[in-house]
């Protein structure tokens, strides 16, 4: 960050959320479609991010933290995407029988891993995220996946609307592009929550905080 822009921001957005009693961990649409080379979401940061994800959702299992996995899926043409998925026509191709719509292999989901299905960005926008977290006694939740600037983005806005801490570890999100990642870090960070990096919110989890 610039020394201008540090000043513009210094005291008004620059608060720390921190963690609360409870965390759980969603992780935002880590499907085959970024991570595939020929795929026409192929986002080669993303693959880095997945490799930074693993050991934290070791770790958050570890501290008894819910893990939920979010993917986007449409019925055949994409009418429930309604303007969504006429603004970027390529999320029609996200039906059940497409096999890039599935969890990447390098991440190891267990049974006990919740699994929401979305037709938008946020993943709570018409699913059952809110309740599910509130029902569980969660209050923070760590948001990680792809990409930054759309679908991790209205999650953690969403997620601070909806009254818990957002915790984003920098090195486990991804996008096509270095610069709108960084952008939108950067206002997750400055308005709705912490961007933090990964091994320190591993050595959260471990140390039971929470």
């Amino acid at each position: 960050m610039n020394t201008a822009l540090a000043e513009n921001y210094a005291g008004v957005f620059d608060g720390r959320l921190g963690f609360g009693q409870r965390a759980a961990v969603v992780v935002v649409d880590f499907v085959k479609a970024y991570t595939t080379p020929d795929s026409a979401l192929y986002a080669p940061d993303v693959a880095e991010a997945v490799r930074h994800t693993e050991p934290l959702l070791d770790a958050a299992r570890g501290a008894g933290c819910p893990v939920l996995f979010t993917r986007v899926l449409y019925h055949p043409g994409g009418a429930d995407g309604g303007v969504f998925s006429r603004k970027v026509p390529v999320l029609r191709t996200f039906t059940n029988d497409n096999p890039l719509t599935e969890i990447v292999d390098e991440l190891t989901v267990h049974d006990s891993d919740l699994h929401l299905v979305k037709q938008y960005a946020s993943s709570f926008f018409g699913t059952s995220l809110a309740s599910t977290l509130t029902a569980a006694g969660v209050d923070t939740l760590i948001v990680v996946g792809c990409s930054t600037s759309g679908c991790v983005r209205a999650t953690a806005v969403d997620g601070c609307q909806y009254g818990f801490r957002v915790i984003v570890p920098r090195q486990c999100v991804g996008d096509r592009a270095p610069e709108p990642h960084e952008a939108n870090l950067f206002d997750i960070d400055s308005k709705y929550g912490d961007v933090m990096d990964v091994a320190d919110v591993i050595t959260q989890l471990k140390e039971g905080r929470p």
